[in-house]
């Protein structure tokens, strides 16, 4: 099993456990400001919800240098396979935005993270981290991502990477690309015809004609019953 098989398994048992975010940010300047992505459909969510959601989608945190840092860590951390595409092309990176935004809690771990990673580049490659080889960036990231268990005071940047891991696998595996990748097919309609004959015989038992009609006619099974004032069923 891949790290990736990995991932879908551990979500498929827990289906992405919490998301943890704290913070205060710096204004942005027009220049560093990226378009938010425009919400066309809205499933299940109250008037209240929508004008909420359409107001955050209007409002802008990160940077272009922090979306993009971002977007190369979401890549790093679920990237393109044969079967499924990266958590870039899922739209992560505008879902971290999104949650940044209605979680402010996130905020001030993701930024500061991102600064302490590129501070951490810096030192070792001289380099932004966005910038760095895949061989530099598999070097400063197996120091966070794998922390040692026995250590007496916590790593620095491993709160940062467990949340940004957290972020890209919740936004990936609850967007369209990442169900599909999943095979997750919820809830279906089952078929079901009765009782077996040979168990209503034994039992000396038998369906009423009319019920029968209504209720095991499987071609209606997607209809919508219908019942009178007196609770009988119509159809």
């Amino acid at each position: 099993m891949d790290r990736r098989d990995s991932m879908k398994s551990l979500l498929v048992g827990s289906l992405a456990g919490g998301l943890v975010l704290k913070g205060c940010a710096p204004a942005t300047t027009e220049s560093d400001q990226q378009a938010p992505p425009i919400a066309e459909k809205y499933y299940g969510r109250t008037t209240d919800e929508i004008v909420r959601d359409n107001k955050l989608l209007e409002e802008h945190f990160f940077t272009i240098h922090e979306l993009e840092t971002i977007a190369t860590l979401c890549d790093l951390i679920l990237p393109a396979t044969n079967s499924a595409g990266s958590a870039v092309e899922a739209g992560v990176p505008e879902f971290i935005e999104f949650m940044a935004k209605d979680m402010p809690d996130h905020q001030l771990p993701l930024r500061g993270g991102i600064m302490w990673l590129d501070s951490q580049s810096n030192k070792k490659f001289k380099r932004l981290f966005k910038l760095c080889s895949p061989e530099q960036h598999k070097e400063l990231l197996d120091e966070i991502a794998y922390p040692k268990i026995d250590a007496k005071t916590p790593q620095p940047g491993v709160q940062f990477f467990t949340l940004i891991r957290d972020l890209t696998l919740t936004g990936y595996y609850t967007s369209k690309m990442g169900i599909e990748d999943l095979a997750f097919k919820g809830n279906q309609p089952n078929v079901w015809d009765g009782v077996p004959e040979n168990v209503l015989k034994d039992h000396n038992v038998s369906y009423d004609p009319d019920w029968l009609a209504k209720c095991l006619d499987t071609s209606k099974r997607n209809d919508t019953a219908k019942w009178d004032d007196d609770g009988n069923l119509i159809t």
